[in-house]
């Protein structure tokens, strides 16, 4: 297995999920076994060593890798979800996508004042919901955030919107 051949098993889905955008379907990786180790080694491989104490995915494609680091690092495991869908009281911040507007909200209760943070999603384009999602996180502490990606749309320059970050990575790059 190799970088290449996670690419190859990506699909791209023309005008999803309106005209015009070409969605990156990271399902037919998922479903690959060996892919998903390849991806899941190498991302753990990228942090394992920066002291990661809880790992936070965004909705819900973050979900998947980012339980995974967690595992794998050792750390918790924090979701950052859409409106309505966490039991406890939550910080919300809206945002604007490349196709649309969102929220995201994390519960109050998630970190302790000293976690160093790792934000996972499986996609950075305009950088929207990465950003929405490091104005949520700055709420807890000072401490720096790693961000993670699986894909990153580089032709969209969404990492201009992410200075808050400590260190940005990503797997792959179109």
């Amino acid at each position: 297995m190799n970088l290449e051949q996670v690419i190859a098993s990506i699909r791209t889905v023309p005008d999803f999920p309106k005209p015009g955008i070409m969605f990156k379907d990271i399902t037919t990786a998922m479903k690959d076994a060996e892919v998903l180790k390849f991806i899941s080694d190498n991302l753990y491989d990228y942090y394992k060593d920066k002291g990661i104490t809880k790992v936070v995915g965004v909705e819900s494609r973050g979900f998947v890798l980012g339980s995974i680091l967690a595992y794998k690092l050792g750390a918790g495991f924090v979701l950052l979800r859409k409106p309505g869908k966490l039991p406890a009281e939550t910080y919300k911040v809206d945002y604007e996508l490349e196709y649309g507007t969102d929220s995201l909200e994390i519960h109050k209760d998630s970190f302790d004042e000293n976690d160093v943070v790792l934000l996972h999603d499986d996609l950075l384009a305009t950088g929207g919901s990465a950003s929405a999602a490091l104005e949520l996180l700055s709420k807890f502490s000072s401490n720096p955030v790693y961000v993670s990606f699986l894909i990153e749309l580089t032709f969209l320059d969404g990492r201009k919107r992410l200075n808050a970050a400590k260190e940005i990575h990503s797997l792959i790059q179109f």
